[in-house]
């Protein structure tokens, strides 16, 4: 019995050292338009700056990608709140804001002119029901079991700490609640987005199950994004 006891302390002990030698993001060289960090093979792209506002807000956007339909899929309801995450020009998180009566939009980016841009436009368009959050690139500043829906459009692969920040989700994210990750398909060589900008459905489910989520479902009805929708794993 103790010659057992033994070996298995052992073997933990190299399991151990085995996953303090092996960090969880590697540096390498590799495609000119991101960083050189790479997390579970993938390679994680630049950030699109305040400079891409026009191009978030391009008239042609929502032939392109039919954000209409986006919206439907997230099954929106009076009183939910959501965070958007990576929210930008607040694009989604305006929308979204109009649909959902007495709840309320947490438009969280890592950008001070991205916020000051939407906070302007709020103001403008005496939209009251959002509130623009400064975040990090590995924390998200809301409260623990806040959320109901968390929402990604075409941000999460410029993540530079994606298992930090995937965290950060879990944390924030009531125990029925919902993240819906959109990315624009990397399987599909017909979708005029530069392959840094893209992510295949496995990648994306190898990533957040290293995270404690579960993939519910593909709702695979836009034009050229994956719209995955996960919840936290069961703990049964």
């Amino acid at each position: 019995m103790v010659l057992i006891r033994f070996f298995c302390f052992f073997w933990l002990v190299i399991i151990h050292l085995q996953s303090v030698a092996q960090p969880r993001y590697r540096t390498a060289p590799g495609d000119p338009n991101g960083i050189d960090k790479w997390y579970m093979g993938r390679q994680i792209a630049h950030v699109m700056s305040h400079y891409g506002i026009p191009w978030l807000e391009r008239a042609e956007r929502q032939d392109e990608e039919d954000t209409d339909l986006l919206l439907r899929n997230l099954g929106l309801k009076d009183g939910i709140q959501v965070a958007d995450i990576g929210a930008g020009s607040g694009y989604h998180s305006v929308r979204i804001a109009r649909r959902i009566g007495s709840g309320r939009v947490y438009a969280v980016d890592v950008s001070p002119e991205m916020v000051d841009h939407l906070n302007d436009r709020l103001k403008r368009e005496s939209i009251r029901n959002v509130s623009c959050v400064l975040g990090s690139e590995a924390a998200i500043p809301l409260k623990d079991r806040s959320i109901d829906l968390i929402l990604m459009v075409d941000v999460y692969h410029e993540f530079s700490h994606p298992y930090e920040m995937a965290q950060a989700m879990r944390r924030i994210l009531r125990d029925d609640g919902r993240i819906c990750l959109v990315e624009f398909r990397g399987e599909d060589a017909s979708v005029p987005i530069k392959t840094i900008h893209k992510m295949t459905e496995a990648q994306a489910v190898r990533e957040f199950e290293a995270s404690g989520f579960e993939l519910e479902r593909n709702i695979s009805n836009l034009p050229w994004q994956h719209c995955l929708m996960f919840r936290k794993r069961s703990s049964k």
